[in-house]
Order: structure tokens, then sequence, then C-alpha cells
């Protein structure tokens, strides 16, 4: 069990890394490469056992504040085209902090309960 963990933690932090680097062309992009950064760095450290769980917690914390600051007034999907385009793009941000802290709040539990479970 322990090692899909370490797969899970490894996968998403390349998951991460790339959705960092295709930001580069985004009017913020330096804040979403320290969001994706921040994201992938939590996923090497859960893999190898570093993260600990008060940094998994908050960054979910943090990552769910984010998501619904973010949510816009009208959600018209992830499709350019598909509706205002201020509204899909904020939709689309939102959704990548929503999954964010999704992997944030698996990684806490599953260092919260770690030890309990002994796998």
């Amino acid at each position: 069990m322990k090692n899909i963990f370490k797969i899970i933690g490894i996968v998403f932090a390349l998951l991460f890394v790339w959705a960092a680097s295709v930001q580069y062309n985004d009017p913020d992009a330096i804040m979403w490469y320290v969001i994706y950064g921040s994201a992938a760095l939590a996923s090497f450290l859960f893999a190898f056992d570093r993260l600990v769980f008060s940094a998994a917690a908050i960054l979910c914390v943090a990552y769910l504040v984010g998501t619904f600051l973010l949510w816009p007034d009208k959600f018209e999907g992830f499709t350019i085209g598909e509706g205002d385009i201020v509204n899909v793009e904020r939709g689309r941000e939102a959704c990548g902090l929503l999954i964010i802290a999704i992997v944030m709040a698996i990684y806490a539990l599953r260092i919260r309960f770690r030890k309990k479970l002994k796998v």
C-alpha cells in the first residue's frame, strides 16, 4: 500500500509540474507557477514521507479558499466559445484549485491515519 501512495505522489507531482509549465502565456503566470509549484513540492514530499499533516491540511484549506474566491458568478463550462471568456477562464482556474485541494486532502488523511493503519 505504501508503494501505491508513493506512486500517486510522484504522478501528481509530475502533473502539477506540467500544469505549471503550460502557464507561460497566462497574464498572471508567476502566481500560477507558485500555486502549481507548491502543489508539486508537496506531492514530492508526500511521495518520500516528508510531508507533515499540518502542511497538507493548511494547503488543502488554502486551495479550497482559492476555489471559492475564483469561482465565477455563472459557470459556463471549460471550452472557449461556450460562454463569456472571463467566466470560462475563472471556472478553469477554480477547478484547478479544487483538484489540488482534493489531492492535498487525500495526502492529509493518509498522513493522519498512516500510523493507525500501519500501512
